[in-house]
C-alpha cells in the first residue's frame, strides 16, 4: 500500500508542492485517471497556513494537505456504480466518466479534499499522480513530492516509510488515512517577563507550566522571553520565578495558542 509522510516541521510555506500540482494537472487531461484541473477554485494539494498566538508572540505554521487516500474512504461508499475505487496500490481514484453528475461524492469527504467541476459536472481530487506512477518515464514520484525543495513530502510503500512517531489528521474521523505527518503544531505559551518598578526585562527567570500531569520548564532569555511548545489543549498553571519574585497565572490553551505579551513580575 502506498502513502505519504509529510514532515510539517520542515515546511517553510513556499507552496512549491501546491504549484507543482497545478502545473501537472491544469491544462492536462490524464484519462482514465482524471480530467484536467480548473485553474481556479481547486487545490488538490493545499498548503494550509495558520497564524498562531497573539502579538508579539506569534508563529506561523504550514501544513500541506492532499487527499488522504483513506483506507475507510467515505467517498467510495458515497459513489454509485463504482464511481470511486481503490487501486491495488491503495490510491483512491474518482472515475471521471462514472462519477459524472454525482455531486454527493464531494460532500462525503470530511477533509474537504474533493472538489466539484461545474463545467464538466464531475467531482475531482488528488490522484497521487497515478498517471506518473503508471507511465513509461523512469520518474515514479508525484509532482508535489518532486517539487518540494526541502524534502517535506515522502511517498512510497507504507511498510518501507518510517512511520514511527507520526500522526494523522483528524483521527476522530475514523477513515484511516494513508497520509501521515510529523511535526504537526501543538499549542504554545509564550511571554516577556519584566519588572515594572524599573521597566527592565528579567533574564534567567524560571518559567514552569503544569496541568497537574505534565510539567514543562523554560528560562527567559536576554530579551526576557520564554516559549514553551508542544503543549496539549488544556488548562495550565504558569509559575514565573525571578528577580526574587514569583508570579502565578492560569492559562488555557483549549482553543488557541497563547502569547501573553508583557508580564509584570510583582
Amino acid at each position: 500500500m502506498k502513502g505519504f509522510v509529510i514532515h510539517a516541521e520542515k515546511c517553510m510555506g513556499c507552496h512549491a508542492c501546491q504549484i507543482g500540482c497545478k502545473d501537472e494537472h491544469c491544462g492536462n487531461c490524464w484519462m482514465p485517471y482524471t480530467q484536467e484541473q480548473p485553474e481556479s477554485g481547486q487545490f488538490w494539494m493545499k498548503v494550509n497556513q495558520k497564524e498562531r498566538g497573539q502579538r508579539p508572540q506569534v508563529k506561523v505554521s504550514y501544513i500541506p494537505v492532499p487527499c488522504q487516500h483513506c483506507e475507510n474512504a467515505p467517498c467510495i461508499a458515497a459513489g454509485k456504480d463504482g464511481a470511486v475505487y481503490r487501486r491495488d496500490d491503495g490510491l483512491v481514484i474518482i472515475d471521471p466518466v462514472k462519477s459524472k453528475g454525482q455531486k454527493q461524492i464531494v460532500k462525503s469527504c470530511p477533509y474537504g479534499k474533493i472538489f466539484w467541476n461545474e463545467e464538466l459536472d464531475i467531482p475531482q481530487k488528488c490522484t497521487g499522480c497515478a498517471h506518473i506512477l503508471d507511465g513509461d518515464e523512469p520518474l515514479k514520484t508525484p509532482r508535489c513530492v518532486d517539487n518540494c525543495p526541502v524534502h517535506v513530502i515522502e511517498f512510497g510503500e507504507l511498510d518501507e516509510l518510517d512511520l514511527e512517531g507520526t500522526e494523522v489528521l483528524h483521527p476522530e474521523y475514523g477513515t484511516k488515512p494513508h497520509v501521515y505527518y510529523t511535526g504537526l503544531p501543538k499549542r504554545f505559551i509564550a511571554g516577556t517577563v519584566f519588572t515594572p518598578e524599573d521597566e527592565e526585562i528579567v533574564e534567567g527567570a524560571t518559567v514552569t507550566v503544569t496541568n497537574g500531569t505534565d510539567t514543562y520548564t523554560d528560562t527567559t532569555n536576554s530579551w526576557g522571553d520564554f516559549w514553551i511548545d508542544e503543549l496539549a489543549e488544556d488548562e495550565w498553571t504558569v509559575t514565573i520565578e525571578g528577580a526574587g519574585k514569583e508570579k502565578t497565572l492560569t492559562v488555557s490553551t483549549v482553543e488557541k495558542d497563547r502569547g501573553l505579551g508583557d508580564i509584570a513580575l510583582v
